[in-house]
């Protein structure tokens, strides 16, 4: 049985953690007028029943890393064991089954040319169950990564969101990352909210240290702290991916206004026979096909929509099986 969906509360406490996924329930709580203790009981409860993690995650279009969806169509009784097998890849995120179950789509970051070409034109093609592959270079983001998806509700108010936005990414800092952030990293893909004391622990430094090089990795967005959350405990039932055809000439307009639509968690430019993709949440499949009429079907220059419902969604930002 479904659990409880989840109270207003609760969906202003995760509003507040995707602003700042590391600012202390104290402060956490004054925003919201409520005690410490609520915060931090209501943060266990969506940790343990709505799969609530804050992980602190590598910003790759921020590091010039190259980024590929890759749609992966399988037999159908592949489909489980191959996107399970990717989840527990280190370079992989956002894996989900379409397409009847019958596709994989999957998102590979790949420091260097090389790890991107073991993974496509080595393992995958040697995969039976895998009927054919196609891949997607994400060329540009419009929108995801550091801003969430949750941010676009009204569960704060201006005020409310104002206390708890920390300091704005400076884009003239230079961005360097070195083996000694290896660690500090790794522990905050495990939690971002890890403590000073417990990331002293994992890399060796020194507090001081430790907080000085975080502050700095998130002062020059090569770093920023997410939040992956269960959308269903907060009764949005229907996501789905669109692959989307449109003109050259429109395709900034269009990313901008993709961008600006509360249903859209992430849209970027790619390569390939669509040139936008974006991933859209709604509350049922009515809404979903309010968006596709009403909104990104009257926008000028999309000439193509590929439709493909989320039927499952394997891996996030982390993948625990």
């Amino acid at each position: 049985m479904d659990s409880p969906e989840f109270d207003e509360l609760d969906q202003r406490l995760v509003s507040a953690l995707v602003l700042d996924g590391r600012a202390p329930f104290s402060k956490i709580a004054a925003v919201l007028g409520v005690s410490d203790q609520t915060v931090a009981r209501r943060y266990r409860r969506l940790y343990a029943e709505g799969e609530l993690r804050v992980v602190g995650v590598r910003d790759t279009e921020r590091l010039g890393h190259t980024r590929w969806m890759l749609r992966l169509r399988c037999t159908p009784d592949a489909s489980v064991s191959i996107a399970t097998a990717l989840a527990r890849r280190s370079d992989t995120a956002w894996i989900g089954l379409t397409s009847g179950g019958t596709e994989v789509v999957c998102t590979t970051e790949s420091r260097r040319p090389e790890d991107h070409e073991a993974l496509l034109l080595g393992k995958l093609p040697r995969t039976p169950s895998i009927v054919e592959i196609g891949a997607h270079q994400l060329l540009h983001r419009f929108y995801g990564g550091p801003l969430g998806w949750f941010t676009k509700d009204s569960a704060l108010t201006a005020e409310e969101r104002a206390a708890l936005l920390p300091a704005p990414v400076d884009p003239s800092a230079p961005i360097r990352l070195d083996e000694e952030d290896d660690a500090l990293i790794a522990a905050l893909a495990r939690n971002g909210r890890a403590s000073y004391p417990e990331l002293q622990k994992a890399t060796g430094r020194s507090e001081s240290a430790v907080k000085r090089r975080l502050d700095q990795l998130l002062r020059c967005g090569a770093l920023f702290i997410d939040v992956e959350f269960d959308t269903t405990r907060f009764g949005f039932r229907t996501r789905a991916l669109l692959w989307i055809t449109v003109a050259p000439s429109a395709l900034a307009d269009v990313g901008a206004a993709l961008a600006s639509h509360p249903e859209v968690a992430f849209a970027g430019a790619t390569s390939g026979p669509a040139n936008l993709v974006a991933v859209v949440i709604c509350r049922d499949p009515a809404g979903l096909y309010t968006y596709l009429s009403e909104k990104l079907g009257t926008l000028e220059g999309v000439r193509h929509v590929e439709t493909a419902p989320l039927l499952r969604q394997v891996k996030r930002l982390t993948y625990a099986g």
